[in-house]
């Protein structure tokens, strides 16, 4: 209510208690208004009635929600299910215009503000997570592999004769298909072995770019977050090559947002050389629903130029989770879970090491990687890898999801090119192996069940394993004499 309003209502109801009620109303009213004000996360998070006052406001400034509205057009934002607009907050028109998913819609001034304020607050959560000198970004409602389709084909204008993406290899299916989708070639580098841990081959990607000629190079298409023994790119030696031969270079930073050391390598490489954007996923990073991803960089110019490459208007449920999250956890929050699965990493690390050692087996050294942790199963591979790969779905079959067990020798091709060793990030990778990942939102209790029920697993195994080895043939006294 407006001050008018509270100022009827002390006629109704003694004007102690409407005052109370009024300064109540404007302590949520302060929290929106500093938001506005500063287009920051919020240090502390706000309660779920400030979160609803908030989009209730925001949703009463869109035309369907006009009490004298009439709508004649084919897009009027009616929706036949009351259950859908409530699940909407009754924010219904989406976000963007038909030639810019950044810009802002006549009939729509409360989702427009929504969008402009995501943004924001979103780029200040990037900001504080590691990449300071992040200049812009902007909530896309697609998956990060769209994403990176969609910096792809903004590249594709500023350089025309390019034909390859160089690629150094991370088996994940997503990433690759999209510079299929784009239209381009993805020209493969294989990693090189340091230790336990698969790393950048610097000197071959260097060797594609002199061979292929710069011009012909759409974009260095790098990586951080992935799964062990696979590290993070060297993103600032790969920054630095794409300023040398001036190639624009696009980071896959798919749930790299909640490692601060996948972030202050993307803060290095832009320092040092060249990052064009990076891209990130919602879900994974901010726990909401699939289908978000944020494309940021450090030239405003260009994070624009991309978002005008999305053909329409878009979904606003992406943006409408993560600002509800977001302002839900507040700063302070955020940091808060980030520590905590910082912390986590360490637990998951050392329980993985002692059931390791228990069944004979090591946890693989790969220093170098933040979030994933790997486990190899050496004692476990056969002539076919049956027990590795009958692991997985014991896991799976146990409610353990996430952990991945990757045999050798697989082959999968995807789109014409055929990757060797494939789960394994490299052709040549010399054992099986578990993967496992301290991911935000993970608890000790994840944990906890995960090693109990990979230990009960790998004895089940063991077991199997030895009731199918055939007994040893008798010898008498005079075999053994004989030497037979």
């Amino acid at each position: 209510m407006n001050s008018e309003n509270f100022g009827l209502s002390e006629k109704i109801v003694s004007s102690s208690y409407i005052r109370q009620g009024s300064e109540a109303r404007r302590s949520h009213e302060q929290l929106i208004r500093l938001l506005l004000d500063q287009g920051k996360c919020p240090e502390q998070g706000w309660s779920e009635s400030t979160v609803e006052l908030f989009l209730s406001e925001l949703a009463l400034m869109d035309s369907n929600n006009f009490l004298s509205n009439c709508g004649v057009g084919e897009r009027e934002g009616r929706v036949f299910s009351s259950l859908v607009a409530r699940r909407h907050y009754r924010l219904i028109h989406g976000i963007g215009r038909s030639g810019d998913i950044a810009a802002v819609q006549p009939k729509a001034a409360g989702s427009s503000l929504l969008n402009k304020l995501t943004n924001s607050v979103v780029l200040d959560i990037l900001r504080l997570s590691g990449v300071r000198s992040a200049s812009s970004c902007f909530v896309v409602p697609v998956a990060t592999g769209m994403s990176l389709t969609l910096c792809f084909l903004t590249l594709r204008h500023r350089r025309p004769k390019a034909r390859y993406i160089i690629w150094p290899r991370i088996d994940q299916k997503s990433c690759f298909k999209a510079m299929i989708t784009a239209g381009y070639e993805p020209v493969v580098v294989e990693n090189v072995l340091e230790g336990d841990e698969l790393r950048t081959d610097l000197e071959a990607v260097e060797k594609k770019i002199e061979e292929l000629g710069p011009e012909n190079v759409l974009c260095v298409h790098s990586t951080t977050s992935c799964f062990a023994p696979r590290v993070p790119d060297r993103l600032e030696e790969l920054a630095t090559l794409c300023s040398k031969h001036d190639i624009p270079h696009i980071v896959n930073n798919a749930y790299g947002v909640q490692s601060s050391k996948c972030m202050h390598l993307i803060q290095q490489g832009s320092r040092v050389g060249r990052i064009d954007a990076f891209v990130q996923s919602l879900d994974k990073n901010f726990m909401v629903p699939v289908g978000g991803a944020i494309i940021a960089g450090f030239d405003e110019a260009f994070i624009q130029e991309i978002s005008k490459m999305y053909p329409g208007r878009a979904s606003a449920s992406p943006s409408l989770d993560v600002l509800i999250t977001l302002l839900t956890l507040g700063a302070s929050g955020y940091k808060r879970l980030l520590s905590e699965r910082k912390e986590m990493y360490s637990v998951l690390a050392q329980e993985l090491k002692s059931l390791a050692s228990a069944h004979g087996e090591r946890l693989l050294h790969t220093p170098h990687n933040p979030i994933s942790l790997a486990m190899s199963l050496s004692g476990f591979q056969g002539e076919n890898d049956k027990a590795v790969t009958q692991l997985g779905s014991m896991l799976f079959t146990r409610q353990v999801s996430g952990a991945r067990v990757v045999p050798l020798g697989q082959e999968q091709t995807i789109a014409g090119h055929t990757f060797r060793g494939f789960m394994s990030h490299s052709e040549v990778y010399p054992c099986p192996y578990l993967n496992a990942a301290s991911a935000v939102g993970i608890t000790r209790d994840d944990v906890t069940l995960c090693i109990k029920r990979l230990d009960k697993c790998l004895k089940t195994l063991k077991k199997e394993a030895a009731k199918s080895v055939p007994p040893e043939p008798f010898q008498s006294q005079e075999d053994c004499a004989s030497g037979e």
